[in-house]
């Protein structure tokens, strides 16, 4: 009996260690809300606590990561889009629950619908062919998202049938949408690399959009339509004494930023042990030091350069090119077929989508360029919003991650191309003094 009590207590011991815990603190700092999530350490879990945030769209200031042994410590500096901290006391109940129940598979609202996964080569039209296809097959388009990157295409689509309302199961019919699909991907000159599939499975979209793209090998190749848009810096050094792999990333701050550097290292089974996040102005500052999941480092000249490339593209990835335009009107069949094609008849090329339906009401946000890559003419963006409707298609800004309520502080001076290698030791104290567990870490 005794034996039994002591293995009941063992169990309870072992499942609050491996179960995160959560504080969510608003006193300590003036202009954003302390996120601080420790538990034991395994593969996976700052992706899981990233992509609890950046679901809700957070904006992440300034993150302290430090992993010792086997234990797993960060804070996060957490504001909504607005630069506001979090107040609202559902939001931060779902943040608490949500990471501490990490572990667990989560629906993202998409059971009852068919997945559909699109690569190949981007081009002008390409998204109108698609959806006037699912249109003709009967399938109606529920959620996407499509992005672009390099000359290349992604898109994950959920869709269900326009009939019946259920997730399309036949195996005819997938066959006959997979086939369409090929064929509009492949066009004339993509026969090897395009490629369809159909799924019920039920899986994170933005994490399965960077392996699809990855997959695809989109960071090796060299852009179709030339973007203006301001490069990121990334260096990768390895520090032999200390037995870590030393990535830096400088770009432009926005949104979701942190979550697709992560996403990457973690897919490419790397484990961050210690890292710090920081911002200033509209400007990113990123430093990781990793392994491999095995413990060696980045070993070859080759994997390194491979890295710098792959971690160039998640952060590419999602910028957003091109004016951004929203539509809210209520859902019809052949929509969004209807609302591409009149892009692609104008000359716009759309660069990322993001379609959603809410209560027969379609909400969706398109990233257009002209042909060649560039602004797209006002005019041309008029003459659009006139076809469409003017109270339902809107030019919309970018949503601002700059930091106007930004904490006074040092310009960050993580450098970019000529790293200075701080010691482990003082990186350690610096993440202990932020977690709050040192009084001081010089």
């Amino acid at each position: 009996m005794e034996w039994h009590a002591c293995l009941d207590e063992y169990e309870k011991l072992v499942r609050r260690m491996s179960t995160p815990r959560v504080v969510i603190d608003n006193g300590v700092c003036p202009s954003a809300t302390l996120v601080k999530v420790d538990s034991a350490r395994r593969h996976g879990i700052l992706l899981d606590a990233v992509q609890v945030l950046t679901d809700l769209n957070l904006s992440i200031k300034k993150a302290y990561i430090s992993s010792d042994g086997q234990w797993f410590m960060d804070v996060f500096h957490v504001t909504d889009l607005n630069g506001n901290k979090l107040t609202d006391e559902s939001v931060i109940s779902y943040i608490e629950q949500s990471i501490e129940t990490t572990h667990c598979d989560r629906s993202h609202g998409f059971n009852g619908l068919t997945a559909l996964e699109l690569t190949g080569t981007d081009r002008i039209g390409l998204l109108s062919e698609v959806f006037a296809v699912l249109a003709d097959l009967q399938c109606d388009v529920v959620d996407a998202k499509v992005w672009t990157h390099n000359g290349r295409i992604a898109s994950l689509i959920f869709v269900k049938d326009c009939n019946s309302g259920s997730p399309i199961e036949d195996s005819q019919q997938i066959d006959k949408i997979e086939a369409r699909l090929r064929n509009v991907l492949k066009g004339d000159n993509d026969i090897r690399s395009a490629k369809t599939t159909v799924s019920m499975a039920v899986t994170h979209t933005e994490r399965r959009l960077h392996q699809m793209m990855f997959a695809d090998r989109d960071y090796e190749r060299k852009p179709i339509l030339e973007h203006k848009s301001e490069l990121s810096a990334v260096t990768v050094q390895n520090w032999v004494e200390r037995g870590y792999s030393v990535v830096n990333v400088q770009c432009k701050d926005r949104t979701k930023l942190l979550f697709d550097v992560v996403c990457t290292l973690t897919d490419m089974q790397y484990v961050v042990f210690h890292a710090t996040i920081k911002t200033s102005g509209d400007k990113a500052y990123l430093e990781f030091y990793i392994r491999h999941r095995d413990g060696i480092l980045v070993s070859s000249e080759p994997e390194r350069h491979r890295l710098i490339q792959c971690l160039q593209a998640a952060v590419e990835r999602r910028a957003s090119e091109g004016v951004r335009l929203e539509l809210c009107t209520s859902d019809r069949q052949c929509l969004l077929a209807d609302v591409t094609r009149t892009f692609r008849e104008n000359g716009l090329n759309v660069t990322r989508a993001e379609i959603s339906t809410t209560s027969d009401v379609a909400l969706n946000v398109f990233y257009v360029t002209d042909a060649t890559g560039n602004l797209a003419d006002p005019k041309t963006i008029e003459a659009v919003r006139q076809k469409i409707g003017l109270g339902n298609l809107k030019v919309k800004e970018l949503p601002s991650v700059y930091h106007e309520k930004a904490e006074p502080e040092e310009q960050q001076a993580v450098g970019v191309g000529g790293a200075v290698l701080l010691s482990l030791g003082s990186l350690v104290r610096r993440n202990l003094y932020n977690l709050g567990l040192i009084k001081s870490y010089s």
